[in-house]
């Protein structure tokens, strides 16, 4: 409701400036190449999002991802302990955290909603502790290869689209462990 409010009342100031200045040429034309530019990304994106699906599929078929996640379940058991010994929620988990990991934010959406359907069903109508866990780390996820930002760089002309690396892989680790922080002193001070 408040983004309804907020883009109308955009457009209609737009709407306004343009009238009192006498511009609407300018703002008609800023509005097409503004829908040309969001087709073009969105279509860049969409490969983008194909190939690292592909690469996800791959990795499922060739058995990796389970040696991913295997790899990521010490590290999430300690995560999410009220789900330590339901390993289909765990595999889901692992899932998401391994597409947040490949940057793939759109991919790992369903499998975070996966999860989060299973956790819920524990705790119908309330969101326990493990599920506010796996919201902060959807959210705030380390990202080793942050194909999506990389995208949009390429999109927009860069050359090099990946030298954001070291910046993406300092602050993601670092919201994460905020996150995660936040989530634990929280998730203490509510019980108290």
């Amino acid at each position: 409701m408040a983004m309804t409010v907020i883009w109308t009342g955009m457009t209609a100031l737009s709407l306004l400036c343009a009238l009192v200045l006498g511009n609407q040429g300018g703002l008609a034309s800023a509005a097409l190449e503004g829908a040309a530019s969001a087709i073009e990304l969105g279509i860049s994106m969409a490969g983008v999002l194909c190939l690292w699906m592909g690469v996800m599929e791959v990795m499922q078929r060739a058995g990796l991802a389970e040696k991913l996640a295997k790899l990521l379940r010490p590290v999430l058991r300690r995560l999410f302990p009220d789900f330590a010994g339901d390993r289909e929620t765990m595999d889901t988990i692992a899932a998401n955290v391994s597409a947040n990991l490949l940057g793939l934010g759109n991919a790992a959406t369903p499998l975070g909603l996966e999860a989060a359907r299973r956790m819920s069903r524990r705790t119908p109508g309330v969101a326990g502790d493990s599920l506010c866990m796996l919201v902060v780390c959807n959210t705030a996820s380390i990202q080793l290869i942050p194909t999506t930002v990389a995208a949009v760089r390429m999109a927009a002309g860069s050359q090099t689209p990946f030298d954001i690396l070291p910046a993406v892989w300092v602050t993601s680790a670092l919201s994460v462990l905020t996150g995660i922080t936040a989530a634990r002193l929280l998730a203490k001070l509510w019980r108290d």
